[in-house]
Parts: C-alpha cells; structure tokens; sequence
C-alpha cells in the first residue's frame, strides 16, 4: 500500500464496495468502515484523544476492539493494548512509567487514576494527520525476566512488516485473514496490518474458526483443535509460538492447507522468518524487508520493522547496536538457506555441567504422536544443579508413559525429563505460558 492518507480511508476511496470486515453474519465494506471509524474517532476526540495522547485498550478480540483500534489510531493516539485477563494490579505495576492519558475498557477492570474512555459515535472534525513514522502502538514483551518492555513500533515498521509476509505467503486483496490471536500480542497485530496493507477482509467469529476465512495464524494447539473440523476452506495457516509437531503439519498438508513454519518476536511487529513446512526443522530465510545474520551464535536483525525503541517515561530507549542490528538473545544456527533456531538463550540451564536448551528437547518430544503442546523447565537439583522437567498436553491418551519410552529412546539421561505433568492452565498469559510461570508452578508441586 502506497497512501498519504489513513489506510481504511484509502481502501474506502479505491475499493469503497469491496467487504472489509465479517464478523458472524455482519459484513462491513471498506466505505461502510471507513464511516463507522471517523464517527467513532470523533467522540474519543471530543473526549480529549489528540495526537500523541497515551491511551490503554483493555480488550479481548470483538467487532468493537477492532474498531476502537481504528478510531483511536485516527485520533493520533499512542496505543497500549493490555490483556485484561491481567489482575488490576499487573496492570497498575505497569503503567507509571508509560505515560498513559486514557484508558479504554471492554473487558475487565480498568485501571484506577486515569481517565476512562467511552465508545460515542459523533459528527465532528478530527485533527489528526497520516503520519507514516509516528509512533502507533506500545507492545509489551513478555516479560519473562522482570516487568515487560514496551516496544514502541511507527505505522512504518507496522506496514513493513506487513509487506514481508503478505509478498512471502502471497495474502492479498481478494483474501481473508482470520483474527485468531488476540491484538494485544504482537501475532494478533500482525494479522490487523496485514489486512490493512493489502485492503483485504479481515474475519471474526464467535465460533473462532469462520468457514470465510482463507488464511489464519495459529498456534499448534489451535491448529490441533481446528483439524477435527469435518469441513475446511482455509488455504494457509502460519504456525508460531511453540514447537511445530511434523506429525501436525503433515497432517494439515494432507487436508490441504498450507502450512508455513514462522519466526518473530515483539520488537520486529511479527514474523521475520518463514517457510513452507517439510517436516524438517528451521524457519527458512528472511522475509523481504528483514536482514538476519549470526553474532557468536545469537540472531541479530536488521530491519524497518523493528520498534524505534522502548518506550520509558516520555522517552525511547535504544533497541539496537550502533550499526542498527537487534540482538534478540535467541540462537540459532544457519544450514544452507534454512535458519534453525536453538532456543532462547536465557532459557539454557545445566545439569552435571551438561548443557540443556529447553527448545531443543521440546523439538524432539513433540514429534511423538501423543504429544499437543509441551514444555521442558528447569527444577533446581542439589546434586546435578537442575533437572528437566515436562509439562505436557497430551492427545488421544492419558498416559505418559508411551511418551517416557521415546524419550528414553531419542534423549541422552542427563535430557531425559525427572518428572511428567500436565501442562496447567495458568491466568495472565498471551498466546502461550510463561516459561517463568511454569517453573514456579512445578516448584510448589514439588513442595507439596
């Protein structure tokens, strides 16, 4: 998209009757959109919502988050969406240090000491200008060595982010993306700009899975619920956030949707990294637009659609190295033209002095048939220092022990997990646990 205007403001002038939006039974075109947007920009504006104004959106995916994030990036304002599954008090251990002016509320309790927002439909001017390098979004990191980083992402890095994977999986106009993750997770967002640069449909539904949707992004587990469907008519999934099962793709393959495997994190505004699922591991080479190369073994990034910066009391906080490439403390190692990621590199433990990358061993363990979603953390050791530990969602059984025989067959014993449970289900997460969580959940297991 090439625009000096707002994005659904163009796609309004160019394509006024092409369907922008479903959401069930209802269908917006970019015309119909584009209206509802400016008169709901126009009462957060009366509201006081100007350019630069802080504004927090507590939301859960819905018709009325998405237009709310229209409205209030017509406004010009500086967007924090926040899960509102978190406890007010996360919430609130948050916020002083970002500058926040308002604060809008559809699911949860809104925080306490700052203005509260109301969604009004309104005539009126709204001032605010397309400005392509201004800021649009703070997104929390997560956080998973202290209180998260707000990653600061320009309309820019949003649409550059957008074209590298629209170009590499070939999304555009004529195409449907489903809403399948939530917006205040940067795979959530990632989804929105891509439908706003291309000018394509974006579809939400209650029953989560909308036969209208062509393309979706998905986390294996979801992609595991969404294969018991008797009828399918998406075309191409992009899979992220956890260990990728072979056994899931293939499968997939077989149904006849196209599977890529993806890599991104929250300061590059999604996906940097994709490639068609083979059943072999490794993310492929980068997506047009992003540059990625190997420091001593860690993955640095160059690219527009990395965050300008962290966002600290009025302030942006430097996010690369002098030559502008983000270090993201993940490893990896390049074969040919095919990028394997070993882990996060904070995420390495040792047992008896052997080194453990937690991912390396879920890569392993969930190619078994039986396995829907695991993760191995550390429990401290007084002899070995720590030992693994599993926590599993299983499929089709309720026993580990197939799971124990393989991985006494594909691990070496200092590998070999010391305890299997099932993987909990704990509050206050994105799109998938906290690995922090999990440890502290398997420490008061072992306590009692």
């Amino acid at each position: 998209m090439s625009a000096d205007c707002w994005p659904w403001l163009y796609w309004a002038k160019l394509a006024p009757t092409r369907l922008a939006l479903t959401v069930d039974d209802r269908a917006y075109c970019w015309a119909q959109l584009a209206d509802q947007i400016e008169a709901l920009a126009a009462g957060f504006h009366a509201q006081g919502v100007s350019a630069g104004s802080g504004v927090v959106l507590q939301a859960a995916n819905s018709e009325r988050a998405v237009l709310a994030w229209l409205a209030l990036l017509r406004c010009g304002a500086r967007l924090l969406p926040v899960n509102p599954r978190l406890p007010a008090w996360q919430t609130a251990a948050l916020l002083p240090s970002l500058n926040m002016d308002y604060a809008l509320t559809l699911n949860g309790e809104g925080p306490a000491n700052i203005p509260a927002l109301k969604t009004i439909n309104q005539a009126g001017p709204i001032p605010a200008r397309w400005q392509r390098d201004a800021i649009a979004t703070l997104t929390l990191t997560s956080g998973s060595t202290g209180l998260p980083k707000a990653a600061a992402h320009s309309f820019n890095a949003h649409f550059a982010s957008a074209h590298g994977v629209t170009t590499r999986l070939n999304f555009g106009a004529d195409d449907s993306w489903l809403l399948s993750l939530p917006l205040f997770h940067v795979s959530g967002q990632g989804i929105f700009w891509r439908w706003l640069y291309r000018g394509a449909r974006l579809v939400l539904s209650d029953n989560k899975i909308s036969p209208e949707a062509t393309f979706a992004s998905l986390v294996p587990t979801q992609l595991w619920r969404l294969l018991q469907e008797p009828t399918l008519r998406l075309g191409t999934v992009l899979l992220g956030g956890a260990a990728i099962p072979p056994a899931l793709t293939a499968q997939a393959e077989a149904r006849g949707i196209a599977c890529w495997c993806g890599y991104g994190m929250t300061e590059t505004a999604s996906t940097v990294a994709a490639k068609r699922a083979d059943g072999e591991p490794g993310v492929g080479e980068p997506l047009p637009g992003h540059s990625i190369r190997l420091n001593e073994g860690e993955i640095t990034l160059r690219s527009e659609a990395l965050a300008c910066g962290y966002w600290q009391d009025g302030k942006l906080l430097p996010l690369t190295d002098k030559e502008g490439w983000f270090h993201t403390r993940d490893g990896g190692v390049q074969r040919g033209n095919n990028l394997l990621i070993s882990g996060r590199l904070d995420n390495l433990f040792f047992s008896a002095g052997e080194g453990i990358q937690p991912e390396q061993l879920e890569a392993v363990l969930a190619r078994h048939e039986t396995v829907e979603q695991i993760f191995i953390v550390p429990q401290p050791d007084e002899e070995y220092g720590h030992r693994p530990v599993a926590l599993v969602a299983l499929k089709g059984t309720s026993s580990f022990a197939p799971l124990q025989d393989w991985a006494a067959k594909n691990l070496a014993g200092f590998q070999r997990p010391v305890r299997w449970y099932t993987l909990p289900k704990l509050s206050g997460g994105g799109i998938k646990p906290s690995r922090r969580q999990l440890a502290e959940w398997v420490l008061r297991q072992e306590k009692q």
